[in-house]
């Protein structure tokens, strides 16, 4: 992109005729007449609409003319104009970019928006790795990696990538691979991966296996269907029946994710159908992913700000903002009509793509039919959505915490488990650590652990937080060590899993603690963060700057409901140790009552509480007591 210029506001309050906003007259006859962004402000201080123009001067001012007669939403937005900054760009391609990620970055309330642009999950193959893994993930980046979607949605993806395994034995573990490891995981016995960690395949094998998912996955499924075949009459000739029916097995399960793929379209190549649907002010965009002529996927996604815009407007603002967002930009974009600026887009996307991209509004024939199809489901979808007023499911709010969390700290991959830690001591007495396990943003309680405290004397939670973090991941490197497995599938022992994220209840000092202890046990390698209660920031380490999440998000919500969970948990067993001993100490005080009678009592009963509650003969019946001192316990508890 080339260099900009930026010119600065004005704030000037003069008389003008014939405009509808004097007050900016000044500042309307200084916009240049060349390309650019101009963004308007509230009074206080939002922006609240962003736009291009390939002449700032007359498209800015054309808002203020008294005789411009505008829609209610623009009527409202003139009025809200407090203040005007615009950029001047060299070009309408570069102002369209700019464009789009000034909207994407202030979510201005008069605009066109996606209402969420970071729903729709994608496979990612790690290509750029000498051994790739296929990951899931909501964020796509030019990292050298191959994505492949978006998906309907992530129980369809889950289910797919399950599919897959079997298929294709990939890596999905955290080891270094060597080829050198004295043995492989549970998964290589279960026929679920190919194993280079211990040397049964080289790196040109796997790569080509992975080259084959890579090619299943972008819809050419023939040749895995062909390969699988040969593999199983060929074990079979042999005579090698069990390897024939592993072949067989990976071949119904092929035909099983093909059997999602409809095909629609033998003579198609790859396109996207695009289909829109609007009603009483909301609109669902519905796109079709049709590869190789097959129905690979279909996703919807609901649109805001689109009162008053004509399908056209509301189309063109929807296929920029997606296209920026996905990796994979089709040859063809079909559309139901005519969008405004649409070879400037299609410039856009040719660029993003490498080769041409047309956008297609079909009249006839087998395009029209797809497209009918789609803007059928697209006002299914939109009679749906709110009929049942737009709910997510409790799954989707999970996967959006998640993702939002992983974007947020820039974390490798979900977490799916995050393990969150507190410290709770009164006046540095009966000292406990609480360790919570959130599986999916949900609580797996049987995973929670507590720490009794044995190394700290008085109040100093920094030694507590090192102590207890030093037990729990103690036990981690020792099973890394002996070669465990993959990071959620492992052992049922809560400390033989890896966490996605590591999260303690403090500020800098506690992240500091936490980061020291797993450097010393060769984990640096897992995701690190604290949660500071006062301002809700989270501190990562080696980042200057802390990050807030915003107040509405679901990742805010999931990591303070870690938090107090935790809090709680601590809490609670503080409490009940210090009761505990507050009962033994009262036991310590009766007369008559030594060690030996007390160990004797506590061994009989159980607890103070219970002998608190047993009668007076039941006290006198216990080993080695009497009646008078049985007596003295009753009367003094």
């Amino acid at each position: 992109m080339h260099a900009v210029t930026e010119r600065p506001v004005h704030h000037l309050h003069l008389q003008a005729e014939r405009m509808k906003r004097p007050d900016l007259k000044h500042l309307l006859d200084t916009l240049p007449t060349r390309p650019g962004v101009y963004q308007y402000f509230d009074d206080e201080g939002e922006v609240i609409y962003v736009g291009k123009a390939k002449s700032l001067r007359s498209r800015v001012r054309s808002y203020f003319h008294d005789s411009a007669a505008y829609d209610p939403k623009t009527t409202r937005l003139v009025e809200k104009i407090k203040h005007i900054e615009w950029i001047v760009t060299e070009s309408e391609l570069e102002a369209l970019l700019l464009e789009m990620n000034l909207i994407k970055r202030h979510r201005p309330r008069y605009n066109v928006l996606l209402k969420d642009d970071k729903r729709y999950p994608y496979l990612k193959v790690t290509w750029a790795d000498d051994f790739p893994k296929l990951t899931s993930t909501r964020n796509v980046r030019q990292d050298g990696a191959r994505y492949y979607g978006p998906y309907t949605s992530a129980l369809a993806m889950r289910e797919t990538v399950h599919t897959l395994r079997k298929i294709f034995p990939y890596l999905d573990c955290d080891r270094v691979i060597t080829g050198e490891d004295e043995r492989a995981c549970l998964y290589h016995d279960m026929g679920l991966c190919l194993a280079p960690c211990i040397g049964a395949v080289d790196n040109a094998t796997y790569r080509a296996m992975i080259e084959q998912l890579c090619r299943f996955l972008g819809g050419d499924t023939a040749a895995v269907i062909e390969r699988l075949t040969s593999e199983m009459e060929a074990h079979a000739e042999r005579m090698e029946y069990e390897q024939a029916a592993r072949a067989r097995d990976r071949l119904e399960a092929v035909e099983r994710v093909i059997e999602r793929q409809r095909i629609i379209a033998p003579g198609l190549a790859d396109r996207d159908v695009v289909a829109l649907a609007r009603e009483d002010g909301s609109a669902v965009a519905q796109v079709f992913f049709v590869r190789n002529g097959k129905l690979v996927g279909r996703e919807y996604f609901q649109l805001e700000g689109t009162e008053d815009e004509t399908n056209s407007e509301v189309l063109a603002e929807f296929v920029k903002q997606f296209y920026d967002e996905t990796s994979q930009v089709p040859g063809e974009i079909v559309l139901p009509e005519h969008v405004a600026e649409s070879e400037i887009i299609a410039r856009w996307l040719r660029d993003k793509r490498g080769t041409s991209v047309k956008l297609a509004v079909p009249k006839r024939g087998q395009k029209k039919a797809l497209m009918d199809v789609a803007v059928e489901n697209a006002n299914e979808t939109l009679r749906a959505l709110k009929a049942a007023h737009a709910v997510e499911s409790k799954e989707e709010h999970a996967e959006r915490a998640m993702a939002d969390l992983q974007e947020a700290l820039g974390l490798p991959r979900l977490p799916r488990r995050i393990e969150c830690y507190d410290i709770s001591t009164l006046q540095g007495e009966s000292t406990v650590g609480a360790m919570v396990v959130f599986s999916d943003a949900a609580p797996n309680r049987p995973d929670y652990r507590h720490f009794k405290i044995k190394t700290v004397a008085g109040q100093d939670d920094y030694a507590a937080m090192g102590e207890m973090l030093s037990r729990r991941f103690t036990r981690l490197a020792a099973h890394r060590a002996a070669g465990g497995g993959p990071s959620l599938d492992g052992p049922p022992g809560a400390f033989e899993r890896t966490p996605g994220l590591v999260l303690v209840d403090g500020g800098k000092g506690q992240l500091a603690v936490a980061r020291r202890v797993l450097a010393e046990l060769g984990l640096d390698d897992l995701p690190l963060a604290s949660l500071a209660k006062r301002e809700e920031l989270l501190f990562q380490p080696g980042e200057p700057v802390p990050v807030r999440l915003p107040r509405d998000s679901q990742a805010l919500f999931l990591v303070q409901r870690a938090r107090d969970e935790a809090h709680r948990f601590a809490i609670t067993y503080n409490r009940k140790l210090r009761r505990q001993k507050g009962l033994r100490s009262s036991l310590e005080e009766v007369p008559g009552v030594g060690p030996k009678r007390r160990k004797a009592l506590l061994l009989h009963f159980g607890s103070v509480a219970r002998i608190r509650a047993a009668s007076l003969d039941d006290i006198a019946a216990a080993p080695g007591m009497t009646r008078r001192v049985a007596e003295q316990i009753k009367a003094y508890l």
